[in-house]
């Protein structure tokens, strides 16, 4: 039986990715620090048979015992509130937490996955994103803590791959939705679809007309899924290429919920992509992935998701609080 460590096992994918281990057969071992992970999201795989968890801060170093054949690096702050927030934890499992993982795949003698970002296209002047673009990044901006963590990390993962020859894979996530997000970690998806079970108008940042493309959960597994067994060792973009504007977005999440709240518009952050759309005609071919999920059966399974959280989840301000568990 393979074994495969996911890190960032309690958050969004990485409890997702944990799932779809256990489901292909594999000794999952799973670790989190619980920063912005949620033990909730993998309760449900405590006593399974090949599922163990370990907690740990994988900016310190990183023992475990016996064989490892794969490691998926999910662990990071992935969204604005927590990396404004938490800046130099960001930075550091951006930074350090690679390092520690790259040294056990080499002692493992192990395939790493890493989790890269559409972040580190920046606001891209290109579009749509290929992975031969460089990117727009703002490096001491307020988003740069995370922009510029992803953009180390893909090249320390490249590093390692061509000193060491250690097997290397990087994935670079556009934006992507579905059950076990953080109602309250803000973007854009739990944020409306908040607001709007709240009774609260919507609120858009700018005047709209920037766009996002969102990619469904599972479909995003199944991509990360395919690249760890592929033998392609470069960046590699995994996302669903409809672009939508934020405004018409608005507008389909009060259709969808069926609320009569407005959109109201505030100024827009610094740094805020106005553009954000994978091409994604390398995954198409060499993993022969793209997309099947359609935003309209997506959404719908994750606002019924949401709808089913209890009140008191709904009417939280933050999700907790980041300093309980940080050591800078």
């Amino acid at each position: 039986m393979k074994k495969v460590l996911i890190t960032g096992a309690a958050g969004f994918l990485g409890s997702h990715l944990c799932d779809r281990f256990i489901k292909e057969g594999y000794h999952v071992v799973a670790m989190d620090n619980f920063i912005t992970g949620d033990k909730k999201n993998i309760e449900h795989l405590v006593g399974t048979k090949n599922f163990e968890f370990v907690a740990h801060d994988v900016t310190n170093f990183i023992e475990l015992r016996g064989s490892l054949d794969y490691i998926l690096h999910f662990a990071s702050p992935a969204s604005p509130i927590d990396y404004l927030k938490i800046p130099i934890q960001t930075l550091k499992v951006g930074a350090l937490g690679t390092h520690n993982l790259l040294g056990l795949a080499k002692a493992k003698n192990a395939r790493i996955l890493i989790a890269s970002t559409s972040e580190i296209y920046g606001d891209p002047l290109v579009h749509p994103q290929t992975e031969d673009y460089y990117g727009n990044v703002n490096t001491i901006g307020p988003r740069g803590v995370y922009d510029e963590a992803k953009r180390f990390q893909e090249a320390i993962t490249m590093a390692y791959n061509r000193f060491h020859g250690l097997e290397t894979r990087i994935v670079r996530i556009f934006n992507t939705y579905g059950p076990r997000m953080r109602l309250n970690d803000g973007r854009v998806i739990p944020a409306f679809m908040g607001q709007a079970l709240r009774g609260e108008d919507l609120t858009v940042f700018g005047d709209g007309s920037q766009t996002r493309s969102f990619c469904y959960v599972d479909d995003q597994i199944e991509g990360i899924y395919r690249l760890l067994l592929s033998d392609y060792e470069y960046p590699v973009n995994i996302g669903n290429p409809h672009e939508i504007t934020i405004k018409d977005f608005a507008e389909e999440i009060i259709k969808l919920t069926g609320t009569n709240q407005k959109i109201v518009y505030k100024d827009l952050p610094v740094n805020d992509p106005l553009q954000r759309q994978p091409d994604i005609s390398l995954a198409k071919k060499i993993l022969n992935w793209e997309p099947k999920v359609d935003r309209a059966e997506g959404m719908k399974i994750t606002y019924n998701y949401f709808k089913s959280l209890p009140q008191e989840e709904l009417h939280k301000s933050e999700h907790k609080n980041f300093k309980e568990h940080i050591k800078e």
